[in-house]
């Protein structure tokens, strides 16, 4: 190995397999490539690790384990593509904060202090979007402006590389100067790659030697789930009650003389359902779900469905029924800023809506609380994070098999 800057990377790499043995399997699965064209530090798509010479050279070792560290915390957070309506500067902003305070608790190689990282241990513990939330407040209530916020926070500690977007030399593959730009359908094979890669680095790390966040993350992988058009179909359901009536009798017991009454079924169907257009949840996603629902709603001879979008507040309200000429399939989402989940019910009961069912369409990062328990019966679908409601039930979307059906 002619190289001395790859072979102190090859030799760093290798200190985090025998020290860290989850983040040294998933670095290894990694090509090194030499970006310093246009690469000011490091960054990474998921399968390749790219690198500034410049800077590798004035990090000792054991940063450069922080660093692989770093850049292997974007892939298993799955943090590539999914800023949504958020400002995508500030979404890199709070992934470094998440990123680097796990790595500072987990004592993974040296802190990095040749750039000013993002690191504050008041977001410990924190998902990204839960921190982004909380920087946003400061432009919304202290009438700061974005660029002002950026500015007063740490800088990130490397290149961000997101869905079909790219620096100089568009549609570059890393090389030559060109920032790397991956479509769809290479993100979501990336995406794969590295679930599989996690679960067998943490199976080859052994018990005990896998952050407590990413064995969070693993245990979910590994449970089966039920499909959420499952879930939504069985508690939209659940909502129509039976009962019986002499207007329809028994048939079956009309040959022995008797009239039992038969069962009338109430098919008015009642739901409110709230999109949250705050995170990663896009245009596509909502055509999807609504699309769903509507198809729900078809098998049914009446129905009343009342629908909105919400960040920090609520708008686009409507509201469809049997007996209105306009289609559901026809709503169109729109996004907004921060995120409050309260806003949701703050609303209902400033105009009286209560639903036998509510249903939230989210990422599952409210800055604050999920809600109002008492209020109504509510179902979560959550796309995008892990995390579970503390009431009522939640199920995950699962994005790949939503767009494959």
């Amino acid at each position: 190995m002619n190289d001395p800057i790859l072979e102190k990377l090859t030799t760093a790499r290798i200190g985090l397999l025998l020290k860290t043995p989850f983040f040294g399997n998933m670095a290894t699965r990694m090509k090194i490539i030499d970006a310093s064209d246009w690469c000011p530090t490091a960054a990474t798509n998921g399968r390749d690790f790219y690198y500034n010479r410049d800077f590798v050279e004035k990090l000792s070792h054991k940063k450069l384990e922080f660093l692989f560290a770093h850049e292997i915390g974007h892939c298993v957070f799955d943090h590539f593509g999914r800023a949504g309506s958020r400002n995508r500067q500030l979404c890199n902003v709070a992934q470094d904060y998440a990123i680097n305070q796990i790595l500072v608790d987990e004592r993974i190689g040296d802190k990095i202090t040749e750039v000013d990282i993002c690191l504050d241990s008041q977001y410990r513990g924190m998902a990204w979007e839960e921190i982004y939330d909380l920087l946003y407040k400061d432009v919304e209530q202290n009438g700061m402006s974005m660029d002002e916020l950026l500015d007063k926070l740490g800088d990130v500690l490397d290149e961000h590389i997101n869905e079909d977007t790219g620096g100089p030399g568009k549609d570059g593959d890393g090389k030559e100067g060109k920032k790397p730009v991956l479509t769809k359908e290479e993100r979501q094979k990336i995406k794969d790659e590295i679930k599989e890669a996690m679960i067998q680095s943490a199976a080859a790390a052994g018990a005990g030697k896998t952050p407590a966040a990413i064995q969070r993350l693993i245990k979910e992988l590994t449970e089966p789930k039920m499909d959420w058009r499952e879930v939504l179909q069985m508690n939209i359901q659940s909502i129509i009650k039976n009962d019986y009536s002499f207007a329809r009798p028994n048939r079956k017991s009309q040959s022995s003389g008797i009239y039992l009454p038969g069962m009338k079924n109430d098919e008015t169907i009642d739901v409110a359902i709230a999109i949250d257009m705050s995170g990663s949840i896009g245009q596509e996603d909502a055509t999807i779900f609504l699309s769903e629902v509507k198809g729900i709603m078809d098998q049914y001879v009446d129905f009343n469905v009342k629908i909105w979008c919400f960040d920090t507040e609520v708008y686009n309200y409507a509201e469809f029924s049997a007996d209105g000429n306009d289609d559901i399939a026809s709503y169109e989402p729109k996004g907004g800023g921060g995120t409050d989940f309260m806003a949701n019910w703050r609303f209902m009961k400033d105009e009286g809506i209560e639903p036998k069912k509510f249903i939230m369409f989210t990422d599952g990062y409210p800055w604050d609380s999920w809600g109002d328990e008492e209020y109504c019966d509510t179902l979560f679908i959550v796309k995008g994070s892990n995390n579970k409601s503390p009431f009522g039930e939640t199920v995950h979307y699962d994005e790949k098999f939503s767009k494959a059906a």
